[in-house]
């Protein structure tokens, strides 16, 4: 079981990143403009640079449902590795089952 702070500490990325999704993005689209000029360019990168830096989506880091480990997790399923073979022994993930050849 990972450290319920870290867990913590990702949910409160999760939510800086959807609150700021918008102006970032604009400022974002003004960075990367042709017609823009370079003091809007400078501006908008300053106005950028000053947002939260937890508001930025890549600092954002998959984490297991159930066990909030960081490492080893399936997107597909939202699980860790360890917690995905528990579900797919006991036949909880439909279609899923273990390999044997």
């Amino acid at each position: 079981m990972a450290k319920t702070s870290m867990v913590n500490r990702d949910i409160k990325r999760k939510k800086l990143a959807e609150k700021f999704a918008d102006k970032r993005a604009a400022l974002k689209k003004i960075v990367s403009s042709p017609d823009a000029s370079y003091e809007e360019k400078i501006e908008a990168s300053t106005k950028l640079s000053k947002l939260p830096r937890d508001s930025s989506p890549s600092r954002h880091r998959n984490r297991c449902e159930l066990s909030g480990r960081p490492r080893g997790v399936y997107s597909k399923f939202g699980l860790g590795r360890n917690k995905l073979r528990e579900a797919t022994m006991r036949g909880d993930v439909p279609g899923l089952r273990k390999a044997s050849w």
